[in-house]
């Protein structure tokens, strides 16, 4: 009986392992590690990833480009402190996401950017496969780390590497390359699970030197006339508490770059950015908290900053070679803003002397006379719209709607509204960043309100518009709570240029009184076209409260506007003139 029961037992079929596959092992070991929402467009070899991951319960917004998943994704990354995930088809999708990728990278945004890619073999001996790119290569320059996986077994260590590095230290773009073939490879699921890892303290703090710290307090003491600028590192940093307690204590005024606005509020009486050319030209010594000294602040030197070596620079950052990149840093600290800033607390003691009254007083009598000449500009309620009329609006509704995200792009619509519409709490200000693109309008927009669920105002020229506008169809087809607001000058700048051979349309205008607001009427949502500040008030405020997909039409005199905005000396003119052919 034993050898009977033994070889019935032996013929009974055994049950099959659970497997599992490339697809759902990267669903599997993003949601490991708390990612839930991806960015992309579907197409090969990643529609079905896209599909799972939803059906997993992972939250996939489908664009209609690429480039402003990608934007999405890095906004997300900003907002969130974990890498935004963009997810695009290989070779041309993979090159319109790389340049999302890059500015992530530039702007320290932890993003990662996930293609599928044509099989290695074939690509290797380029023998013309299908979309054939060795994307890898292209993509290692332009972001801070870049990795391929060959077998699924590997998919979780990828992942995890590329979370990693993603977000420790200064955050940054990653690359995923996964081969179309990785996706079919099957494993046993118990094995598969066993695979993926969960990252452990992935940005660990780094505390700064206390030697640094002593002599970057011993170098703040000795000013009579110091600053503070504050960059969007600190407002990625999400120190928000400590860092309004490191400028209140001291008294020392402040000035934030655009999207630090809001860090304190810019109503705030130590807020110096109304009085910014004065500031920066006369202070005696700087703290830079999160800012870099780059274009956006002439580099630390020139006319912008006074006489040379009038100015001693303290910097925290928590990328050391950051320091002494353009000027000398008197005072580098290294290591992460809250672990810095934290010490600088701790260091000054509750009995911080404040800087001197004459500074102080003179800050005040400037910033109040900037604001009351602004002020008669922002009032002006007239048809056709300027600048200064449409954005006064502007700036009483965001006032009014603090927890709202200001999406902001353009020429003169961004350099005049990044003074104008002041910002009430961190990290409502999402712009154009260190390298002053467009184009990143509708990604931004569509991000804030997924990751947020907060209403999004997004202020766009019309030039800047026309780089993404195609994702109105998404906004309307998720149906989020944006409004978009195009100032409509008929053209880049101002729609009053022509062409000397009366041939063409100039180079800089669009087509005459375009309606902008039809194209949200088209795919469902709100459309209206206003002519005044007050018709654009009404609008805005309708939008704000309905929560439906809106789009603003705003009617700007085509003589509004300067040749490239703020940063006309970057945009070189001819000073020859030749006869007419």
């Amino acid at each position: 009986m034993h050898a009977v029961a033994q070889r019935i037992v032996e013929e009974l079929p055994t049950a099959e392992p659970e497997m599992t596959d490339g697809f759902h092992l990267v669903i599997d070991a993003l949601k490991l590690n708390g990612i839930e929402t991806i960015y992309g467009v579907p197409g090969i070899p990643i529609t079905d990833l896209g599909r799972l991951a939803q059906a997993a319960g992972m939250r996939v917004i489908s664009f209609r480009h690429e480039q402003h998943a990608g934007n999405a994704a890095a906004i997300a990354g900003f907002l969130t402190q974990k890498p935004g995930i963009c997810l695009t088809v290989s070779a041309p999708g993979f090159l319109n996401g790389l340049t999302a990728l890059a500015n992530a990278t530039t702007n320290c945004f932890p993003m990662i950017l996930i293609s599928g890619s044509s099989e290695r073999e074939i690509v290797d001996l380029q023998q013309g496969d299908y979309e054939e790119m060795d994307q890898l290569a292209i993509a290692k320059p332009l972001c801070k780390a870049a990795f391929r996986v060959l077998h699924a077994a590997d998919i979780g260590i990828a992942v995890a590497r590329a979370i990693r590095a993603a977000v420790s230290g200064r955050p940054g773009g990653v690359y995923l390359d996964l081969p179309a073939k990785l996706f079919s490879q099957v494993m046993e699921a118990e094995a598969g699970a066993k695979s993926l890892v969960k990252v452990i303290d992935a940005a660990p703090a780094q505390l700064p030197a206390p030697d640094a710290i002593k002599r970057a307090l011993d170098v703040l003491k000795s000013a009579k006339r110091p600053l503070i600028v504050l960059g969007k590192g600190a407002a990625y940093a999400q120190a928000d508490d400590a860092i309004r307690e490191l400028v209140e204590r001291s008294g020392i005024p402040y000035v934030p770059m655009s999207m630090a606005k809001g860090l304190l509020p810019d109503t705030h009486p130590q807020s110096a950015g109304a009085a910014r050319s004065l500031v920066l030209k006369d202070a005696d010594v700087v703290l830079l908290v999160g800012a870099r000294l780059n274009w956006l602040l002439s580099h630390g030197k020139g006319k912008t900053w006074g006489a040379p070596g009038s100015k001693k620079f303290i910097q925290i950052d928590i990328e050391p070679r950051e320091m002494d990149s353009n000027v000398e840093i008197v005072a580098p600290v290294v290591g992460d803003i809250a672990s810095c800033v934290g010490a600088l607390l701790e260091g000054m003691g509750k009995d911080w002397a404040a800087p001197p009254a004459a500074w102080t007083d003179a800050i005040q009598a400037k910033r109040d006379e900037n604001l009351a000449k602004m002020a008669n500009k922002l009032r002006k309620n007239a048809a056709p719209m300027d600048f200064h009329g449409a954005l006064g609006a502007l700036k009483t509704i965001m006032a009014e709607r603090p927890d709202a995200i200001l999406v902001n792009e353009g020429a003169n619509t961004l350099d005049l509204a990044r003074g104008i519409i002041d910002m009430h709490k961190p990290r409502k200000r999402l712009d154009v960043g260190t390298w002053g693109i467009m184009g990143i309008g509708m990604g931004y927009a569509i991000a804030a309100a997924v990751e947020t669920g907060h209403p999004v105002l997004a202020v766009e020229g019309d030039s800047a518009f026309g780089f993404s506008g195609m994702e109105v169809e998404t906004i309307c087809r998720y149906d989020l709570p944006i409004c978009i607001v195009v100032f409509n000058n008929n053209g880049i700048y101002r729609g009053t240029d022509t062409d000397p051979t009366g041939r063409d349309p100039a180079t800089t205008v669009f087509v005459r009184d375009a309606r902008y607001d039809r194209m949200m009427e088209a795919f469902g949502g709100v459309g209206v076209n206003v002519t005044t500040p007050d018709e654009l008030s009404q609008a805005v405020n309708a939008a704000m409260d309905s929560g439906r997909p809106t789009l603003i039409n705003a009617v700007i005199d085509p003589q509004a506007g300067t040749e490239s905005g703020n940063i006309g000396s970057l945009n070189p003119q001819s000073t020859v003139r030749k006869k007419p052919a």
